[in-house]
């Protein structure tokens, strides 16, 4: 059992080994995905050049940050009580990540801000809690205890449905049934 505040601990005692030796890859690659085509979504009303720069801008920042994100979830999945885990992760991230995006959006003057920066805050609040539970289950997680981005997409339906259907059955800890 871990808890947040040897989460904390840790971060404070080797922050390269946790935030950036495991920064996450996957969740680099698809939340640079999916952040930047809400941001074109959202923005598509101002104008097509709009909302390509807004979508530019989204990308860069994700590619460049999702992956420590992804590392700090993935250091939440193993807190308990998970309540405490969710909620800190959930706060720390929303926190952390959308004053820096609305920063950049700011400065670079994406049209829709607020609505950008309100959907790109609902979707950490769902997105993390969905990361957390696949987490747990041995999916989306990088280094020694992951897999492959293929037996990951394999096993994503099964998680899915065991995050919706409480009684599902999911994943092992690895992953496998």
């Amino acid at each position: 059992m871990t808890t947040v505040a040897q989460v904390f601990a840790g971060l404070r005692r080797a922050p390269g080994e946790l935030l950036v030796r495991r920064w996450n890859w996957k969740s680099a690659l698809y939340s640079s995905l999916c952040r930047s085509s809400l941001f074109f979504a959202v923005n598509a009303s101002a104008g097509t050049a709009e909302a390509f720069g807004a979508m530019a801008a989204e990308f860069v920042y994700r590619a460049a940050t999702a992956g420590f994100y992804g590392a700090l979830t993935q250091t939440f999945r193993k807190v308990e009580p998970r309540w405490k885990g969710a909620l800190t992760a959930v706060v720390l991230l929303v926190t952390i990540s959308h004053s820096i995006e609305l920063a950049i959006h700011w400065m670079r003057g994406t049209p829709n801000l607020w609505a950008s920066i309100g959907a790109s805050l609902g979707f950490t609040a769902v997105s993390t809690l969905f990361n957390l539970h696949a987490m747990r289950h041995g999916v989306l997680v990088t280094g020694r205890e992951g897999h492959s981005l293929f037996t990951d997409l394999r096993l994503l339906p099964r998680v899915v449905a065991s995050a919706f259907a409480p009684g599902t059955p999911a994943c092992g800890a690895r992953g496998e049934s």
